[in-house]
This record gives structure tokens, C-alpha cells and sequence, in this order.
């Protein structure tokens, strides 16, 4: 070891002969180079990948959505077919092997008997009666969306036979084969209206935010007075407004242009809170000084800033639009017949006497509630990776 200088003496002086690196402080390694260039919706997606159940969730809604599309060729049956002579029979269970023998899928053959003390029909399985359940066969004719004609399914009972695999209503309609069309109608109500609420919310919200003042003031006091009123009467009292004489179409976007009303207060509130912070950025006082107009800065510039936490707000909402549509269907004040969602379906299992004896008529709820829980996991999901820097 080479002795100190003497105190006041000046330190020796090194220069290293080594090639210079510009970049050797800040050498990375590929895993941190990738996360390093990686863009925020690059981040974002390997957030989101991360929560398990938002991923399962968000997969099962994409399976379910893209099913509406093309429900007709998955209906076992049409959505009006009545089969008289199988009247309220419970679900039919699916067969592989027959006497030890594989067969394939299929179902037995039922024979009915009347109960001259309930006056119930009773229905027991024939054995010796298997009818192989067909695949990509022809069945009942439909237009798909009203358009294409067609008579394929992907499955059908056998030639002659039966295959109620929920059971089957009052009136002997395929209760599986409605749940599926029913999904077109309390699926898309929730898209279209959450919509009307993502318009309505950005808008009155966007502008009560940038702008303030009195606008900001009567917005404010609109929002506390929509928020406290119940939400369930004020739907009835909307509803219940609308003239029966309304063709069933028409009482359906009129029953998604009530829900998307009522819903875009929260929506508005979030907007609001976002840009009364936002608007005292740099960037939004260098645009007012180019001369941008409002709509501009809050369009193009603001919004897109929080655009991720409004899309993970909107798919919380929709399960709450879901729910409206299916209560006032329920209570017999939304959607009407022909036209066929689950809320119609669950009208059938009003009383008590319906679920006692036939309970399979409550099925439609399965859905319901698969639906309401994959919205909830993949809102969840998309919230913590709207902000992928936590």
C-alpha cells in the first residue's frame, strides 16, 4: 500500500486508459431493457395479465359476446318452438355409455304419466330408448338476425326425439335454448347504455370540470339530486311512462336510454374531479394560449389522460345496467314479449308454488350472475392496470 501525501499536498491524479462508454452507467440487461422501452399499453397488458381472475374473467365475456352473435346456430331449438306433449319437464341428464357400452352423448327417451292427486305431469326415463344427441345438424329454421335463412345447429336432439337439457317452461319452449337468445337482449342493453352514460358523463362532466363557475355549481347540485333518489322506483316510474302501445322494440332502447340517464352521474363526478386537476397543467395552458377551443382541450388532450380509468369505471358499470333491465323485466315494467331477456325468463318463477315444483325455471339466474361476477373481476383488473407505474 502506497503511503498518503502529507496533509496539504495534492492528491495524485489518474486517467484511465480504457476505451470510453457513453452508455456503460447505464448497461441493462434484456428483461430490464425490455420493461425499460416498453410503451404504457405495453405495461398496462402485462399488468393486467398478472391478475389471474381478470384475465379468466375478460375471456369469458369475449366467448360469451361473440355466442350472441351467432345464437341461433347455438339454440338447440328456436326461440318460439313448443313442445306440447313435454309441458314443464325437468332438465334430461347427458348419457355416454349405455349398459356398459360407450355410445357417445346422449339422452333417454321420457315417457309422461299424470299425477290425478297433484294433477302434476310426471316424467320417467325409458332405458331402452337412446336417442344420440347430432352435431352441425339440421333442426329448426331460422334467420340468422333476421336476415339469413338457415336450419343448422350445432346441436340437435335425435331425429324424432327430444333434449331438454334445463327442462322446459308452461308452455314446452327449450328453457337452454331461451337463456341463449335472452343473453342477445341483457347483454347488449348494457353495452348501449353504459354508451348513453359514457357520453353524457364526459360531456356534462368534462365541461363542469374545465369550466366551473355557475355551470359546475348546477351540475353539481343535479348530480346530488339524481344520486338521491332511489334507484329502483325512479326505474319503475321511467318504465312504467312508456305507452304499452310501444312496439317491443322500441320499449327496448327506450328502456337503455333510461338506464344510461340515471347512470352518468358517477361517470360525470370522476370526469369532473379528473380535470379540475388536469386543467392547471402546462400543456392544457399552452393549448388555450394557441388558441384551442374547449372541446378540443378536453377532447383531445384531457380525456385521453385518464381514458383507462373511465374504461374500467364503464365495466363496473355495466353489471348495474344488467341488473336494472332484468328487475324491471321482473316486475313486468321493462322489456315485454315477444322480445326475450333473462329478467322475461325469471318471470316465469314469480310464485312460490312454480320453484317448488319446478325449479329449473330459476336457471336464467346462473347466467346472471356469471355475468355480473366476470364484470366486477375484470373491472377490477383493468383498474389496477390503468396505472401501471404503482
Amino acid at each position: 500500500m502506497s503511503p498518503l501525501p502529507p496533509p496539504g499536498a495534492p492528491m495524485p491524479h489518474y486517467v484511465s486508459t480504457a476505451p470510453f462508454d457513453p452508455f456503460a452507467t447505464e448497461s441493462m440487461t434484456s428483461t430490464q431493457s425490455r420493461i425499460h422501452l416498453a410503451s404504457q399499453k405495453q405495461l398496462m397488458w402485462w399488468k393486467f395479465k398478472r391478475h389471474k381472475l381478470a384475465l379468466a374473467s375478460g375471456i369469458f365475456l369475449l366467448l360469451v359476446y361473440l355466442a350472441i352473435i351467432i345464437v341461433e346456430f347455438l339454440a338447440p331449438y328456436g326461440l318460439h318452438t313448443k313442445n306440447v306433449e313435454f309441458i314443464h319437464s325437468p332438465p334430461q341428464r347427458v348419457h355416454f355409455f349405455n349398459e356398459g357400452k360407450f355410445v357417445g352423448p346422449f339422452v333417454y327417451g321420457r315417457s309422461m304419466s299424470l299425477d290425478i292427486d297433484t294433477l302434476h305431469r310426471l316424467y320417467a326415463d325409458r332405458p331402452n330408448d337412446v336417442q344420440k344427441i347430432r352435431f352441425f345438424c339440421r333442426g329448426d329454421a331460422y334467420k340468422l338476425w333476421g336476415v339469413i335463412p338457415s336450419d343448422r345447429h350445432l346441436v340437435c336432439p335425435a331425429v324424432g326425439g327430444q333434449m331438454f337439457l334445463l327442462g322446459t317452461d308452461r308452455l314446452g319452449r327449450d328453457v337452454l335454448s331461451r337463456i341463449l337468445y335472452g343473453a342477445r337482449i341483457s347483454l347488449t342493453i348494457g353495452l348501449i347504455g353504459i354508451a348513453i352514460s359514457f357520453c353524457l358523463g364526459i360531456v356534462i362532466g368534462g365541461l363542469a370540470g374545465y369550466r366551473g363557475g355557475v355551470f359546475d355549481l348546477i351540475v353539481q347540485r343535479l348530480i346530488e339530486v339524481l344520486q338521491s333518489l332511489p334507484s329502483l322506483p325512479l326505474w319503475m316510474a321511467l318504465a312504467a311512462i312508456m305507452p304499452v302501445t310501444w312496439s317491443p322494440i322500441v320499449i327496448y332502447f327506450g328502456i337503455t336510454v333510461i338506464l344510461g340517464i340515471i347512470d352518468w352521474t358517477g361517470l360525470a363526478r370522476a370526469v369532473r374531479s379528473k380535470l379540475l386537476a388536469l386543467r392547471e397543467e402546462d400543456y392544457v395552458q399552452a393549448a388555450q394560449l394557441m388558441g384551442a377551443s374547449t372541446p378540443r382541450i378536453i377532447g383531445r388532450h384531457l380525456v385521453p389522460g385518464f381514458m383507462s380509468h373511465l374504461i374500467a369505471s364503464a365495466t363496473i358499470s355495466i353489471p348495474g345496467m344488467i341488473l336494472g333491465e332484468t328487475a324491471l323485466s321482473f316486475l313486468g315494467l321493462g322489456l315485454r314479449p315477444p322480445i326475450t331477456s333473462w329478467g322475461i325468463l325469471l318471470t316465469e318463477a314469480k310464485s312460490v308454488s312454480v320453484i317448488a315444483f319446478y325449479p329449473w325455471l330459476l336457471f336464467p339466474i346462473i347466467p346472471v350472475v356469471l355475468v355480473i361476477l366476470a364484470f366486477n373481476f375484470l373491472g377490477d383488473g383493468l383498474r389496477d392496470a390503468a396505472d401501471p407505474y404503482k
